[in-house]
């Protein structure tokens, strides 16, 4: 029974969201654009992976390219080259790190590649960007830290929730001292409907199929983490399962749905984490923030306030 995660890989991937998510991938010294502004260098980067991958604007922004794209199924791939109007096109996720002028690289695979792939790119002298998770355990986790400390590259796990308009605000009230002392905190991710993602259109299962709920809590400590500033150094867990087949025979010997964790900080205070992959209830990233001078609740996705 998997009731404690283990809170060891919880807090090596938060170093590398407080490390490195505050900077851009770009490195070397700013030019000076047309109108004046001080801007960063030119991010060359190569996208990995089409399905979640061909779903930003890398290409939108003046300081970005789209140099090249990668992807192993032949409609992904095209998928990518049209969304990016890029025409270097790789099967091979190695030939795409030997293209010139590549100086990034996006990760966008599935959750199990993301250490390896962003080694590999790390290695071949490219900052990165990957999705989230970071990791699957300590030990990749820690080969990541390792790679970017020898390397000097940078790496930035694209957590979302650390970008939400109502994170932003409260990291900044936080900063402020308006909330006084948080003493204690929530977060929820709620994500009901994963079921035909457990599967591709083979009917083989996907990465996803019976994935640990705990094993993707960033959307949630994504949320308390930069706005307490505080680490979560101990935890207990309960999980529920209701003996679904999935929960018998994945990978990942993971019997639960859903998962709820207990949290102490750094600084003594205590929070819950939840999250549930079955659950009548609407799709949520939310949290909350009691402080002993000003409270904050994100609205629940029917616009209850609390």
């Amino acid at each position: 029974m998997r009731e404690t995660p283990n809170t060891s890989a919880g807090l090596t991937r938060r170093r590398l969201v407080q490390g490195f998510s505050a900077g851009t991938l770009a490195a070397g010294a700013s030019g000076q654009q047309a109108d004046g502004r001080r801007g960063a260098a030119k991010v060359n980067i190569g996208i990995v992976g089409g399905g979640f991958g061909s779903s930003f604007q890398w290409h939108q922004d003046p300081d970005c390219a789209v140099a090249a794209v990668c992807d192993i199924r032949p409609d992904r791939l095209q998928r990518l080259s049209e969304v990016y109007r890029c025409g270097n096109t790789f099967k091979n996720f190695r030939e795409l790190l030997k293209h010139p002028g590549l100086n990034a690289v996006g990760v966008f695979t599935p959750a199990p590649l993301h250490v390896w792939m962003a080694i590999e790119a790390m290695k071949a002298g490219k900052h990165v960007i990957s999705a989230v998770p970071a990791g699957m355990s300590v030990e990749e986790l820690e080969e990541l830290l390792e790679t970017v400390k020898r390397t000097g590259l940078r790496y930035m796990m694209a957590e979302t929730s650390f970008y939400r308009p109502e994170v932003i605000t409260c990291r900044e009230w936080a900063r402020e001292g308006r909330f006084g002392t948080i003493f204690y905190s929530e977060s929820e991710y709620h994500h009901e409907g994963l079921l035909p993602l457990m599967y591709d259109d083979r009917g083989f299962p996907t990465w996803r199929y019976g994935f640990p709920p705990m094993q993707y809590p960033t959307h949630c400590t994504g949320i308390i983490v930069p706005v307490t500033g505080e680490r979560l150094v101990e935890v207990q867990a309960i999980g529920w399962g209701d003996g679904h087949e999935i929960l018998k025979t994945n990978p990942y010997r993971n019997p639960f749905w859903n998962e709820t964790g207990f949290f102490k900080t750094s600084g003594g205070r205590c929070c819950r984490i939840s999250v549930d992959w079955h659950i009548a209830a609407g799709g949520t990233e939310r949290g909350l923030f009691y402080g002993d001078r000003l409270s904050f609740i994100m609205s629940r996705p029917e616009g209850s306030p609390n």
